[in-house]
């Protein structure tokens, strides 16, 4: 192959998914001149596994993304077809939306999106060797010979690095829907001394529609006031799909545990580590045998196909027993499977061998995003992508940092649990995993991180301002309700006793009704004849604010102790070999995070109290 000088560009983005697009559209409205390649353009922003955005702790990344400037929630706003609004039932800290994508639709607005893009380039090619010369990145190479020179490269290679799919005996070099993976570029980056490994996830199969009897099946609706996924998306949601639910049965259990010895599961033939939170159905038959059923949800994946979605049932099974899976389970008894489920085992990189701007330590220029970074989600890889789009951008232009805490945001828990524990299986954002997830809400994660879209140059003044005018609307409100009475008359004595709640014989302020459990902001406008008109987003904030007053205060108080731990910055060069007192232990696991601050080293697992204040006394001298 003969090699040709194909061009110039700041950064190279290796991947046009949901992290490459994040990345080149984050670089090049930084205005960095960008390059943005992917194996075909057809699958730029693919959904190769649910049709969704969002999801428990998910919707909060997409959410955080939109009030830094970032595009899914744009997208997916204009693409996506029935949301919902997950655990209204519990409290505010884990409400999560989520809502089902038209999956071709989404695609084509987010090539177009690249397409119009300034400072932009996407094109179709196979990225084979990344060039590095004194420790830092020289250019990138195409399989046709076209070497283009860059200073920066975002790798966002997702399931297609040395991609290999699996359904049953059927094993075939491939990344996912049958497209062309990347075989080649793995070697260069081993050459390289990156730390690869070897993760696997999977997919169900899809369905007809057609052959589908919805009338032995659960409906499943969208909400009835849809939220958007964008703080700027002003008009209401529509709602154009429902989904369905159904269970599997004993029957089910019977075909899988016949068949175990052809589960590629269990006979060796799959290799990488799969994800623990969302395994093949063959694994929870294992793991659960006394569960007699589990749930499917049946979800549409688009309005113009009539192919659906069987979530909860991913399998990498022979075809065949896949079909007798299906027809076992109600509603599915005749339906015509369109393509079969499969297992997907790729490439990706131990996350320990990034920093928290997912720059790789060993290589000047050098990025990690996505599931290439042994994460696992479409939401997960965008986040990813923008923050090291920005900052191989920010870093070309001489520009501090971009470094989110996990005390202001999920992308900084996210990127810290990576970067810090690392992870031996694909790792999925969860509520659960924040410390801090009462002040973390999807609701204000425009009051977050919204000034450091602005300040960043990804979000415009005007923006900026109206979330500032907002929240001002918020604390006057709180005001007023604090210095407005109620008078205790017959019909509120009644309304309370109605609620199950105590009367107020000498009348309250309005916002001592709001505090009680019973009561939303919303029941207090009869008796409120001077309240203002607010916008959704304004009340729900105001009552979140006075019901949870004094949960957020304690955990706004555990962020400032944290925050005073990550100001304590270590020394880049720091010798922990030499510092008396460390375990042999906390000494080798520093020496390979070579955590910023002494907040992150105290969350390296192997790194005692003990091993912190021998630290800390280090930093006093």
């Amino acid at each position: 192959m003969r090699e040709f000088d194909a061009g110039q560009f700041d950064i190279a983005v290796i991947g046009a998914g949901h992290a490459g697009i994040e990345a080149a559209l984050a670089a090049a409205r930084l205005g960095c001149e960008t390059l943005c390649l992917t194996v075909s353009l057809d699958s730029v922003g693919n959904m190769p596994c649910n049709p969704a955005i969002g999801g428990t702790g998910k919707g909060h990344l997409v959410r955080e993304l939109d009030a830094l400037g970032g595009e899914m929630a744009r997208a997916a706003d204009e693409c996506c077809i029935q949301y919902r609004l997950l655990n209204r039932g519990k409290g505010p800290a884990v409400w999560s939306l989520r809502a089902q994508a038209d999956r071709r639709r989404y695609q084509e607005r987010m090539k177009h999106c690249l397409e119009r893009q300034e400072h932009l380039t996407v094109r179709q090619g196979e990225v084979i060797d990344i060039e590095v010369a004194d420790g830092a990145v020289r250019s990138i190479l195409l399989a046709t010979g076209a070497r283009f020179a860059v200073k920066a490269v975002v790798i966002a290679t997702g399931t297609y690095l040395a991609g290999r799919t699996i359904v049953g005996e059927c094993v075939e070099s491939s990344g996912p829907d049958g497209l062309h993976p990347a075989n080649r570029l793995g070697e260069s980056l081993r050459s390289l001394g990156l730390p690869l490994r070897r993760f696997k996830t999977g997919t169900p199969p899809r369905v007809n529609a057609r052959t589908v009897d919805f009338d032995e099946m659960e409906i499943q609706t969208g909400d009835e006031r849809p939220l958007p996924f964008s703080f700027e998306t002003e008009k209401t949601p529509e709602n154009k799909a429902v989904c369905y639910l159904t269970w599997t049965t004993q029957e089910t259990q019977r075909i899988v545990e016949a068949n175990l010895d052809r589960a590629p599961m269990y006979s060796g033939l799959i290799e990488g580590v799969g994800p623990r939170y969302c395994p093949s159905f063959e694994t929870k038959i294992v793991r659960f045998p006394d569960k007699k059923r589990h749930q499917l949800f049946i979800e549409p994946m688009g309005l113009e196909t009539e192919e659906l979605y069987i979530q909860g049932f991913s399998s990498s099974m022979p075809e065949e027993v896949q079909l007798e899976m299906l027809h076992s389970v109600p509603g599915l008894r005749r339906a015509v499977m369109t393509r079969p489920a499969y297992a997907i085992e790729y490439d990706c990189v131990d996350p320990l061998a990034l920093d928290a701007t997912l720059a790789f330590k060993a290589v000047k220029g050098l990025y990690g995003a996505g599931q290439f970074n042994g994460s696992s989600g479409y939401e997960e890889a965008a986040v990813q992508g923008f923050v090291a789009g920005v900052n191989a951008a920010l870093a070309l232009q001489g520009r501090e940092p971009f470094v989110l805490s996990r005390a202001e945001s999920y992308i900084g828990t996210l990127i810290d649990d990576l970067v810090t524990c690392g992870t031996e299986e694909p790792y999925r954002i969860m509520t659960s995993r924040s410390e801090y997830r009462l002040v973390l809400r999807q609701d204000n994660a425009d009051q977050r991180l919204t000034k450091y879209g602005h300040a960043l140059g990804l979000v415009s003044e005007e923006r900026l301002k109206r979330v500032e005018e907002k929240y001002a609307a918020v604390e006057q409100e709180i005001r007023r309700l604090t210095h407005t009475g109620v008078t205790p008359t017959d019909a509120l004595q009644a309304f309370l006793e109605s609620r199950g709640t105590a009367a107020v014989p000498d009348g309250c302020p309005l916002i001592a009704l709001l505090r009680r459990p019973q009561l939303s902001y919303d029941d207090l406008a009869p008796f409120d004849p001077e309240r203002p008109a607010l916008s959704r987003a304004v009340t729900e904030a105001v009552e979140i604010a006075v019901k949870y007053e004094g949960y957020i205060r304690r955990q706004e108080k555990q962020v400032e102790d944290l925050k005073r731990m990550e100001s304590r910055l270590l020394p880049e060069d720091l010798d922990y070999a030499a510092i008396d007192g460390l375990r042999l232990e906390a000494r080798e696991k520093l020496a390979a995070v070579r955590p910023r601050s002494l907040g992150q080293a105290s969350r390296i697992s192997g790194v005692s109290p003990a091993d912190i204040t021998v630290l800390m006394l280090r930093l006093w001298r």
